[in-house]
């Protein structure tokens, strides 16, 4: 034990003068280091000196190149680098778009997945099922479906008069209503395919078979006119044909509950007498209803008008046909004959190719509503006409697209015929056919002027004759109006029925003053001192009032009123538009000078072929306001333009 304690102490002391010997070895050789570094230091010192300074030169010359660059990249962008970015950029705003479209395609996906097993479940059909004899075990409903419908085999059709049509497919609605039932319940069973509940599904399509096919009859009546012999001619009446739409709808039926899907079924037909023969419409045609205006001497106007009437004369309208003036008279040019006449234009009188042409328009109005046709469109003049009742008026106006228009409907059960003359300044419209109204009864217009509107400022013209202050009232005013139109019902001579027709607003016309502003009087040369003295004398005996300067009764100008004792003047009062009055041979043209037929008991010639006076109503003390109620207004229809 001893012995080992032994050699332990002797190995550590060894161990320690090792130590202590490698200790002074590592001090010397650290201090020759020591000095070897020194020396080595002072070397590696001086020769870093060297190389910092020629470090440091070049330092300074690459730094100031690098400024230089610097500012070279700081005065030019780095495009290369934006060039970059925005690639960066496209490419992130594609991924975020495949990212969207691939959500929204599956979310769509999924949606549509989702409706169609929630839609359609398209399971097989386990349970064994057997419709119209035909199995659908182990079908989807789509596939049971086509199945059933082939084993029907649809193929129905109609035959008439050797066309052939085939119906629709009735049973695609019963087999998919049986298949849904058989469906939902899953169990097994034998189900059958009828016909029950098709009964107003049939009716539906032999109406549209029916339609196609049936002939109506027609009537006796005229069909053209000869203009030699000034008649209308007549063609023979035609019966009709018929399908038996009950007799095709039972047989269809029967088809359906035999199940005889592809049956072709012969449809019949019944003729059909027309309800008026020719022998009867030729012995029923009449003139309906006609009414006569006077024109002017203007014989440019006149000519307008002729050739507008010559348009109208042996025109034919069909039962049901609306007739329109202005698609039948076309538009007035010179081209067409039409002549530079008044018209108003605006509220101011030019002159227009076509001008009087709204008197053929009011004219034939009045005969249509005599004879009981139904009027469905008409406008008001803008002032107030001349050569009819205000009120029963008809103005037109067309520029080869537009314009106001003057229609009405051939309610009647036959066709019907428009006559016109005119010669000697009369004019005349007339309607032909067989009777609309029944035996005795007669239909009027009443018009009634309830207020008189006060007409526009006073237009001044300036004269140098005349004395400074001095004003001289060329023209009259004349005031506008509202007027009521009432239809009147007769029967027997005896009123059945008064209705409200329409409403009708004329503007005034202002009056002309003539005046002398300039201070001074212009005289003429060579007037002779017996001129002024007779101009003196006038003036004296006027007063207050100046010279009388009013035209004569047959120029425009010289207003009266309704009701004005000198038929003359009522014509000038009522100068509508296109109406410019002069002196005429063949009497007044205004108010009370018109013809109108239908009413038998005022005079000769048969049934809607007597003259009446349209009455024209007295001016209420009272202006009262016009009725709003009971029929179309046309309060405020003024035309651009009026013939």
């Amino acid at each position: 034990m001893s012995e080992m304690n032994r050699n332990r102490n002797s190995q550590s002391g060894s161990r320690a003068g090792n130590s202590r010997s490698t200790a002074g070895r590592t001090s010397q050789g650290r201090s020759a280091s020591a000095q070897r570094s020194t020396r080595s230091s002072s070397s590696r010192q001086s020769s870093s000196d060297r190389i910092l300074a020629v470090q440091n030169a070049r330092n300074r010359s690459t730094s100031s190149s690098a400024r230089r660059r610097g500012r070279k990249r700081r005065q030019s962008p780095d495009f290369a680098k934006l060039l970059l970015i925005l690639i960066g950029v496209v490419i992130l705003i594609l991924c975020i778009a495949v990212g969207v479209r691939g959500c929204a395609k599956d979310d769509g996906n999924k949606e549509s997945q989702s409706e169609d097993v929630t839609t359609e479940p398209e399971t097989e059909l386990e349970a064994e099922i057997t419709v119209n004899g035909v199995s659908v075990h182990g079908m989807t409903k789509t596939e049971a479906m086509a199945k059933v419908l082939e084993a029907v085999g649809w193929d129905m059709k109609v035959a008439y008069n050797g066309e052939t049509k085939e119906l629709d497919n009735l049973m695609e609605a019963q087999v998919e209503s049986v298949l849904t039932e058989a469906f939902d319940k899953g169990e097994a069973g034998t189900y059958t395919v009828t016909a029950d509940g098709l009964t107003e599904q049939v009716k539906a399509q032999v109406d549209s078979l029916a339609d196609g096919w049936d002939v109506k009859a027609k009537n006796g009546s005229i069909s053209s006119y000869d203009a030699a012999s000034d008649k209308f001619t007549f063609s023979g009446a035609q019966n009709g044909v018929l399908i038996e739409r009950d007799a095709l709808a039972e047989d269809i039926m029967d088809a359906l509950k035999a199940g005889e899907y592809k049956k072709t079924i012969e449809a019949t037909a019944k003729e059909v007498q027309p309800e008026i023969t020719e022998e009867e419409a030729r012995a029923n045609f009449k003139r309906l209803g006609t009414y006569t205006t006077t024109t002017t001497s203007n014989k440019d106007r006149n000519e307008n008008i002729r050739i507008a009437a010559a348009a109208l004369n042996g025109i034919i309208i069909q039962p049901g046909e609306e007739f329109s003036f202005n698609m039948t008279t076309g538009n007035r040019t010179t081209e067409r004959g039409y002549r530079p006449a008044g018209a108003y234009q605006n509220g101011v009188l030019v002159e227009e190719p076509g001008g009087g042409v709204c008197q053929v328009s009011s004219t034939l109005y009045n005969a249509v509503v005599f004879a009981g046709l139904k009027t469905t469109e008409r406008h008001a003049h803008s002032y107030e006409p001349s050569y009819v009742t205000p009120g029963e008026d008809a103005m037109v106006s067309y520029d080869g697209y537009s314009g106001p228009d003057m229609k009405f409907v051939n309610n009647s059960k036959t066709a019907i015929g428009i006559k016109t003359s005119f010669s000697n300044q009369k004019l005349t419209c007339s309607i032909y056919g067989n009777p609309i109204l029944e035996e005795g009864v007669t239909l009027s217009m009443k018009s009634e002027k309830v207020t008189e509107l006060n007409p526009p400022e006073p237009e001044y013209e300036e004269d140098p004759t005349l004395e400074p202050g001095v004003e001289v009232e060329a023209k009259k005013a004349t005031p506008g109006s509202r007027w009521v139109t009432k239809l009147i019902t007769k029967k027997n001579g005896e009123v059945v029925e008064e209705i409200h027709l329409h409403n009708s607003t004329y503007n005034g016309k202002p009056a002309t003053i003539k005046r002398n502003t300039s201070g001074s009087v212009l005289t003429t040369e060579g007037e002779s001192q017996s001129g002024q003295e007779s101009q003196s004398a006038n003036t004296s005996s006027e007063g207050a009032e100046g010279p009388s300067t009013e035209p004569s009764a047959a120029q425009p100008g010289n207003q009266g009123g309704p009701g004005n004792e000198n038929p003359q003047e009522s014509s000038a009062q009522n100068m509508g538009p296109g109406d410019v009055i002069e002196p005429s041979t063949e009497g007044s043209g205004g108010p009370g000078s018109q013809t109108q037929s239908g009413e038998p008991e005022h005079g000769p010639g048969g049934p809607g072929e007597v003259t009446n006076m349209p009455q024209t109503a007295p001016m209420p003390t009272t202006p009262v306001q016009p009725e709003t109620n009971g029929g179309p207004s046309d309060v405020g229809m003024i035309s651009p333009l009026g013939y």
